[in-house]
C-alpha cells in the first residue's frame, strides 16, 4: 500500500499538495506545526480541511522559534512590520524564520518513520517563493539524504509545486479537485486576517503572502 505524509500548514500550497497526494496514494496523513506563528488561524483551517477530506492531522506544538524571536512571522514579534526586510538578513523578508523548514522536515521524517509512511510531500516552491532559501530544491535534496543516512531510512521527499508559479498552483488545485477548498478554507495571510473574502480567498490583501496569492489568481483567471 502506497503511503504519504503531507507537511500541512493549511495554506494554498499544502492544501493543493494534499489534494494531489490523495489522488495518488492509498493512505495519506498530515502533520501540522504550532510554533507560535502570528497567523495561528492557519491551524484552525488545517483542521477544517483535513476533516473535510477525512485525513488524519497530527499537530506538533513547540516554542523554540518564539524563544529565539528571530522573525516578524512570530506572535511574540507582533509589532514588527511583516512587509519589511529581516533584521539580521536584509536580503531576506522579515517573515523568514531561520531553520524552520529544516526542523519541520526533520520532525516530519521522524513521524513518517514511526507511522511507516514512505513519502513526505511538501509544498516548497522556488519559482514564486518569497525569497526563502530553505524552499529551494538543493536544500530539500540534501536534507532528505542526510535524514535517511542518519536514521537508516529510505523515505523520499516529493515536492509537486517546486517549479510552479502561483497561477499554475491554482490550476493544479482545480485539476486535483480541491480548488474550492483552497479558495474557501485555506489560509496564507501572514497577518491572520479572515474577515474579508476576495476572489482568491481570505486575507488582508497587503502582506507578501496575500499579494503573491492575489497576483497568482489574476494570472490564473486570464489563462
Amino acid at each position: 500500500m502506497s503511503s504519504a505524509l503531507i507537511v500541512f500548514s493549511g495554506g494554498q500550497d499544502s492544501t493543493t499538495c494534499l489534494g494531489w497526494a490523495k489522488n495518488r496514494y492509498d493512505h495519506v496523513e498530515t502533520i501540522t506545526f504550532d510554533y507560535g506563528q502570528k497567523h495561528s488561524v492557519e491551524l484552525e483551517q488545517a483542521k477544517k480541511i483535513t476533516d473535510k477530506l477525512g485525513v488524519v492531522n497530527y499537530v506538533v506544538k513547540f516554542d523554540i522559534f518564539s524563544q529565539l524571536a528571530d522573525s516578524a512571522l512570530l506572535d511574540v514579534n507582533s509589532n514588527q512590520d511583516i512587509n519589511a526586510s529581516h533584521h539580521a538578513k536584509p536580503n531576506l523578508p522579515a517573515s523568514f524564520v531561520p531553520n524552520r523548514n529544516a526542523i519541520f522536515f526533520t520532525i516530519a521524517h521522524a513521524y513518517a518513520q514511526k507511522q511507516g509512511l514512505k513519502h513526505i510531500i511538501t509544498g516548497i516552491n522556488q519559482t514564486d517563493y518569497s525569497g526563502y532559501p530553505d524552499c529551494r530544491i538543493e536544500f530539500i535534496e540534501s536534507l532528505e539524504q542526510s535524514l535517511n543516512i542518519g536514521s537508516e531510512s529510505d523515505i523520499s521527499f516529493k515536492y509537486p509545486l517546486i517549479h510552479l508559479t502561483k497561477a499554475q498552483t491554482f490550476e493544479l488545485a482545480k485539476k486535483e479537485g480541491v480548488l474550492d477548498l483552497v479558495l474557501e478554507e485555506s489560509h496564507t495571510c501572514y497577518n491572520g486576517e479572515r474577515l474579508d473574502r476576495y476572489d482568491w480567498g481570505y486575507g488582508c490583501d497587503d502582506c507578501p503572502a496575500c499579494i503573491l496569492r492575489k497576483q497568482g489568481w489574476e494570472e490564473y483567471k486570464t489563462t
